[in-house]
């Protein structure tokens, strides 16, 4: 399966962006999805994880601010990014079973 995010971008601190992932194939199957990050001169790092069952589990630098959720029936997962701050700045990748989308930049600067 290919996962392909869009919906990245420059945004002010305080703003909110969504971005999505695309799966080529059937994620109905698949039990955990989950979004990445790389800060600029940073290691990726996990964001948040999304179960079959509805799960969820985020970093602590996010809770609160961020909402991981999927579609299984449109093949979609989508991270709800609130109250960005500068440290949010990264590429963002959707992840699962070991395939990896191609990156997304976000920017969070006034």
């Amino acid at each position: 399966v290919q996962f392909v995010e869009s919906g990245g971008g420059l945004v002010q601190p305080g703003g909110s962006l969504r971005l999505s992932c695309e799966a080529s194939g059937s994620i109905a199957s698949i039990y955990v999805m989950g979004w990445y990050r790389q800060p600029p001169g940073k290691q990726r790092e996990w964001v948040a994880i999304c179960t079959n069952d509805g799960s969820t589990s985020y970093v602590d630098s996010v809770k609160g601010r961020f909402t991981i959720s999927r579609d299984n029936a449109k093949n979609m997962m989508y991270l709800q990014m609130d109250s960005l701050k500068p440290d949010d700045t990264a590429v963002y990748y959707c992840h699962s079973g070991g395939f990896w989308g191609q990156g997304n930049q976000v920017i969070v600067s006034p």
